[in-house]
């Protein structure tokens, strides 16, 4: 049987975001809502902008203030949780609960890449989109980069943030990975209790938090606090996402407007793998930035939206 989420009806979520709403893909539930706008008079004004989000972590992960950003340069925001993440339908566990071994063994027995792909067009049906801009970020930029390859039709630009080459795979991956922080983070220990599921989302965001700018660490709380699901210490759930395979498009064939970010010092994945992902679509365009990890720092928020909005208007 596959686990539901406790409550597929609306439920509220601190402002400034709507009511979480929940689309179907099959059986499973996908959690997400909307930033609210208040200066808006009209609350769907702006270009649709769907935010994907990485490996096991809820919607919540992305800060508000770039969504604003977001916002402010014309975009209507909508944000949701992968299947195995925050709100949407949590998978029974498979015999495979190693990430590392789901990520270079191919074992991808819970589902496919493509179901993942799927689960993003599913909120878009949800919310009446015909098409929209993707901002995927970390395992959400592959994803991304799969719905634009599986769903052409559907995607107006594509930005990729921090991500692999969507068609790359098993030992493959290994030349991108920056196995230090890998290891660092599979070493910690934390309990099963509320903060000890906090205290490894602090650990995972100072992990990842860019070397060149201060990490805000009562920040990275609050927002860990929001999230609260088991996701960032969840193993399980974790391989079942990371070992979903792909049998779709090669990357190459990919045509759409591409943007693809990446801090040139993320700690979790080498600048190649920005690099390779942009060399493999066709006029992409590749912006890294000096000092950045993992993660997209306060200070570029307004950067980061400039970028996508310049890229919307290709």
């Amino acid at each position: 049987m596959i686990e539901k989420s406790e409550n597929p009806e609306a439920t509220v979520p601190p402002a400034p975001w709507t009511p979480t709403r929940f689309a179907r893909n099959g059986e499973v539930n996908i959690a997400h809502d909307r930033l609210v706008v208040p200066a808006s008079d009209e609350p769907d004004a702006g270009e649709p902008l769907l935010l994907i989000m990485g490996l096991a972590v809820s919607r919540r992960w992305w800060p508000l203030g770039l969504c604003e950003a977001f916002a402010a340069a014309g975009f209507a925001v909508v944000r949701y949780d992968q299947r195995d993440a925050g709100e949407s339908t949590h998978l029974p566990p498979t015999k495979t609960s190693n990430p590392f071994s789901a990520l270079f063994g191919k074992r991808g027995d819970a589902y496919t890449a493509e179901d993942m792909a799927d689960d993003a067009i599913a909120v878009m049906d949800d919310l009446g989109w015909e098409s929209a801009h993707l901002f995927g970020h970390s395992l959400g930029g592959a994803i991304a980069q799969r719905i634009a390859l599986r769903h052409p039709t559907r995607v107006r630009t594509l930005t990729s943030s921090a991500a692999l080459p969507s068609d790359v795979g098993g030992l493959s991956v290994v030349r991108y990975l920056r196995f230090g922080t890998l290891a660092k983070l599979a070493r910690q220990k934390h309990p099963d209790t509320r903060e000890g599921r906090i205290a490894a989302g602090v650990a995972v965001a100072r992990a990842v938090a860019s070397p060149g700018y201060p990490f805000d660490e009562e920040a990275a709380r609050a927002w860990v606090e929001l999230d609260l699901d088991t996701g960032i210490a969840d193993n399980g759930a974790q391989s079942r996402q990371i070992g979903a395979q792909w049998h779709g498009p090669k990357l190459t064939t990919l045509d759409k407007p591409t943007l693809v970010l990446h801090g040139e010092e993320d700690q979790i994945l080498r600048l190649k793998a920005g690099r390779a992902t942009a060399a493999a679509i066709r006029g992409s365009r590749l912006v890294t930035y000096p000092g950045v990890g993992h993660d997209l720092p306060a200070p570029l928020w307004k950067t980061v939206a400039e970028e996508v909005r310049v890229l919307a208007t290709t």
